[in-house]
C-alpha cells in the first residue's frame, strides 16, 4: 500500500501562473509544486484526497488511471476545482464515483458543480455520488481494506477534515488549529503529513514553528511538511529540520 503526495503547493502553486518563483530556486525540481492532492493506493483500491485544479496533470504524471473513491478535506477552490477531471472515471466504469464530504463542503459542491451530481440529459448523466463523511469508515475492494478516521480541525474561519488511514498515516494539508481532545489520534503514527505554509504567521494555516511544535507533541516516526508557499525553498527548509522531518515534493511516495 502506498500514499502518494500528488501536489504539495499552496493555493497558487510554485511557480505561480505568472511564472513567479518567490524565494524558491527554479533549478530544483522539488520546488515545482502543484496544488494539494494526495492518493492512497493498494493493488485493487485507489482513494483520492481532494481534487486540486492540477488534478489531470497529477494523475498523468503518476500513471494513475483508476479512482474508486474521493475524500474531500474542505470546500476551498484549491482542493475542489479539479472535480471535472473525475468524469473520465465515470466514462470508464459507467458508474458514478462515490465522493465523501462534510456538510459544508457537500453544500458547496452541490451548488457549484451541480452538473456532476444531477443528470441533465441522457448525454450528460451524473458522474458523481455524494456521501456524507463519517467519523469512522472502512472501504473495501476485493481483498484490500482501508480503515479511515476523520477528524474535524480548524482552517481559519472554516472547518477542514483530517484523514487517518489504518492508524498509520495522518493527512492534514490545511489546518490552523487541532483540538486538544483529538491529540490522542495523532500520537505514535508512522507518518504525519501536515500543513506548513511559510515562516510567518497566517490566520488559516500553520507556519513552520507551529508545525514543529505539533510534530514534537505527536512524535510520528516521520513527518512531512506540505502546502508549501513560494516563500519556502525546498533546500532552505530542509536545513531547518531534524532527520525525521522532511519537506514534501510532488510525486513523493510513502510506503505503508
Amino acid at each position: 500500500m502506498k500514499f502518494i503526495i500528488l501536489g504539495c503547493g499552496s493555493s497558487m502553486g510554485v511557480p505561480r501562473s505568472d511564472g513567479f518563483f518567490g524565494k524558491c530556486n527554479p533549478n530544483n525540481k522539488k520546488n515545482y509544486r502543484t496544488r494539494c492532492s494526495a492518493i492512497i493506493k493498494s493493488k485493487n483500491l485507489n482513494i483520492l484526497i481532494d481534487t486540486s485544479p492540477d488534478l489531470r496533470s497529477q494523475l498523468i504524471n503518476n500513471k494513475i488511471n483508476s479512482i474508486d473513491k474521493v475524500l474531500y478535506s474542505h470546500m476551498h477552490a484549491d482542493q475542489t476545482h479539479g472535480i471535472n477531471d473525475l468524469r473520465v472515471f465515470f466514462i470508464k466504469k459507467r458508474k458514478p464515483i462515490d465522493v465523501y464530504a462534510d456538510a459544508d463542503t457537500k453544500r458547496y459542491l452541490n451548488n457549484t458543480f451541480s452538473y456532476c451530481f444531477k443528470s441533465n440529459t441522457r448525454e450528460y448523466p451524473a458522474t458523481l455520488k455524494m456521501n456524507k463523511i463519517k467519523a469512522k469508515m472502512t472501504i473495501k475492494k476485493n481483498r484490500d481494506k482501508i480503515n479511515i478516521k476523520s477528524i474535524k480541525v480548524k482552517h481559519g474561519k472554516v472547518n477542514s477534515i483530517c484523514y487517518i488511514f489504518n492508524k498509520k498515516l495522518a493527512y492534514i494539508s490545511d489546518v490552523s488549529e487541532i483540538s486538544n481532545k483529538d491529540y490522542k489520534y495523532f500520537k505514535g503514527l508512522k507518518y504525519l503529513v501536515i500543513d506548513c505554509l511559510w515562516y510567518r504567521n497566517h490566520p488559516s494555516h500553520l507556519n513552520l514553528e507551529q508545525s514543529l511544535k505539533l510534530i514534537k507533541i505527536f512524535s510520528p516516526k516521520k513527518a512531512i511538511l506540505t502546502n508549501l508557499h513560494s516563500d519556502i525553498d525546498y533546500d532552505d527548509l530542509k536545513t531547518k529540520l531534524t532527520k525525521n522531518i522532511v519537506p514534501a515534493y510532488d510525486g513523493m511516495v510513502l510506503n505503508l
